[in-house]
């Protein structure tokens, strides 16, 4: 018999607890224990970053992080950010509106680190922006659409933070 662990975390604005190998990766957790299928596994080495949710507010990939390290922590995955009433939060507009993707395997990961992003820089151009994405990869586009996409919430951001300012 293999030893379980307990872990307990808010995921997507639950509680949930669960009794798991101490070798469990969080991504695991999410896919095989509650189910959250939106979180991607692509490499299982932490290269490709379809795996992506934030952790406390931070992108991490959850391929090669353990659910014990999330015990006591709050987890946003792809599900969890649109809101209670099923908008769609502005960055999952924004990779609809801009043709951001393909086949879509890579987007979720795209999407949760895009999110860290703006939230952490505002302010971004493109060439910072293909930089601050070099831990995703998309294997179908050539990035262009991507790219478009996290400005285009940016420039919002940005837009947004000026008027405040100024009132």
């Amino acid at each position: 018999m293999t030893d379980t662990v307990k872990v307990a975390m808010i995921v997507n604005g639950q509680s949930h607890e669960r009794d798991v190998e101490p070798r469990m990766f969080l991504a695991q957790f999410l896919r095989e224990e509650l189910k959250l299928t939106g979180t991607h596994v692509g490499c299982d080495t932490c290269q490709c970053g379809c795996c992506t949710v934030h952790v406390n507010g931070d992108a991490v990939k959850s391929c090669t992080m353990l659910a014990v390290q999330a015990h006591q922590a709050r987890v946003t995955t792809i599900e969890g950010l649109a809101g209670a009433d099923g908008k769609l939060h502005p960055m999952q507009e924004a990779f609809s509106r801009c043709h951001a993707l393909q086949c879509g395997y890579c987007t979720p990961g795209f999407v949760m680190s895009a999110v860290e992003l703006v939230e952490k820089y505002g302010k971004l151009d493109e060439e910072s922006i293909r930089h601050l994405v070099e831990g995703n990869m998309c294997r179908c586009t050539g990035y262009h659409n991507i790219v478009m996409a996290i400005r285009s919430v940016a420039d919002g951001v940005n837009a947004s933070r000026t008027e405040e300012a100024g009132s």
